[in-house]
């Protein structure tokens, strides 16, 4: 079994930045491609980013593209969420998540579908004053 364990959550006000860190730990054999979902209050889970095990691809929803990063860390099996010039409507939870490594490759078809991720971390809380 995979666990996900999600840090870096917090209170920012709009215009702000935050890091979520996110480090996987147990049967961690393979690489892992891995992202992120958010859940706002009384709305669905939403696709946020995703990275592919090797780094050579990245993806995101069009509402973050181009204020927030994904990024691998050095050790293994780690993912990185930097978010810049936050928003109130980010205000979230923010889950990490990952495929298992045995599954369907991360494509733009698939990546923002809740179904290819096997594994899901407790979720951060994000909340973003105006």
């Amino acid at each position: 079994q995979v666990q996900l364990v999600e840090s870096g959550g917090g209170l920012v006000q709009a215009g702000g930045s935050l890091r979520l860190s996110c480090a996987a730990s147990g049967r961690t054999f393979a690489t892992l491609s891995m992202g992120w979902f958010r859940q706002a209050p009384g709305k669905e889970r939403e696709f946020v980013a995703a990275i592919t095990w090797s780094g050579d691809n990245t993806y995101y929803a069009d509402s973050v593209k181009g204020r927030f990063t994904v990024s691998r860390g050095s050790a293994k099996n780690t993912v990185y969420l930097q978010m810049n010039s936050l928003k109130p409507e980010d205000t979230a939870v923010y889950y990490c998540v990952a495929p298992s490594p045995y599954g369907p490759a991360l494509t733009f078809s698939n990546v923002g579908s809740l179904n290819l991720y096997d594994y899901w971390g407790q979720g951060t809380q994000v909340t973003v004053s105006s």
